[in-house]
């Protein structure tokens, strides 16, 4: 473990090529991963974390690139995660359009890192929360993690950070009731991209009357921003309601609480995840599974009772 402390050592101070071979080895699963996390955690948690999400097309990219330029502009240092999908046969990422952000890290104080969506639900790659851990512990003050799409599917993004910027344009209006219930949930920050097109005044409209329908149930009220980020329009305005949304969380304690609550959610998944592997690696190839599978063919009985029966004599052992 002495190359893997001397990593993690030179990652706390922020160097770059640390960082990246750390989440190199996280990203695959390698052996040191759990000393890694296990190490790194207690010097995690000082970053602020952005969640930026949006149908295709939308200009999540190009929103991200304005941002972190305002961000390094103001002298915070920056780190970026940005989720591709992939190939649903081989599981690679489509990481080209990253090509132009790769240039930028030279002239700000940024780290870029591009990860496949591999075939995990939710808009987050298998080890996003684990890389954003890294690179919190490494120095970065702003975290922006960038999704793969939106919709129901999207709701770990909240998961994972503190506020969440839900991208749209003028051609989302017809979506915009399919996605409801799944934007009022995540969505801290609306923005319409592309606004400069027609439709753009007409999609904001929509979200307010969406946002005035749930006023009571809501503490704090979305705001939706227009942006045209190509021609660098809005983008302040996008950048001075991040704050406004910082500081309101930062307010009676609310930031804890969601961090504290996100946290929970993640320890059940862990528990899940580790229960489930200890207890597929006992009964996998066991006789008794041979047998249940013959008697859920033989349609003799079902597989949720099959399931409930193996997991209640697994307890009773």
């Amino acid at each position: 473990m002495v190359e893997i402390d001397r990593l993690i050592s030179e990652s706390l101070k922020g160097d770059k090529h640390a960082v990246a071979r750390l989440i190199s080895i996280v990203e695959r699963g390698l052996e040191p991963t759990p000393y890694i996390l296990e190490k790194i955690y207690p010097h995690s948690g000082s970053a602020y974390y952005i969640g930026v999400t949006g149908p295709p097309g939308s200009g999540k990219s190009t929103i991200v690139d304005k941002l972190v330029k305002l961000f390094c502009n103001n002298h915070y240092s920056v780190g970026v995660i940005a989720v591709d999908p992939c190939s649903p046969f081989s599981g690679g990422a489509l990481l080209g359009d990253r090509i132009r952000m790769n240039k930028r890290q030279k002239e700000w104080d940024v780290f870029f890192r591009s990860m496949s969506a591999g075939r995990v639900m939710g808009g987050l790659a298998r080890t996003t929360k684990e890389s954003s851990r890294i690179l919190d512990a490494s120095g970065k003050q702003i975290i922006i993690i960038e999704t793969v799409g939106v919709g129901q599917s999207e709701l770990d993004i909240a998961q994972a950070t503190d506020t969440v910027i839900v991208i749209l344009t003028p051609e989302s209006g017809d979506n915009v009731q399919l996605m409801k219930a799944g934007l009022m949930e995540i969505a801290d920050l609306f923005v319409v991209n592309k606004a400069d097109r027609p439709g753009a005044e007409n999609i904001s409209l929509s979200i307010e009357a969406m946002l005035d329908r749930q006023r009571g149930k809501m503490e704090w009220k979305p705001p939706v921003i227009l942006t045209s980020a190509s021609l660098d329009r809005g983008i302040d305005d996008l950048y001075e309601e991040i704050w406004r949304h910082s500081r309101y969380l930062k307010q009676d304690d609310k930031l804890k609480n969601r961090r504290k609550t996100q946290l929970k959610d993640e320890l059940k998944q862990r528990i899940e995840s580790e229960i489930l592997n200890v207890l597929w690696q006992k009964i996998h190839g066991n006789a008794v599974i041979d047998d249940l599978m013959d008697d859920i063919w033989e349609q003799r009985i079902d597989p949720q009772t099959a399931a409930s029966k193996v997991v209640r004599n697994w307890l009773k052992d």
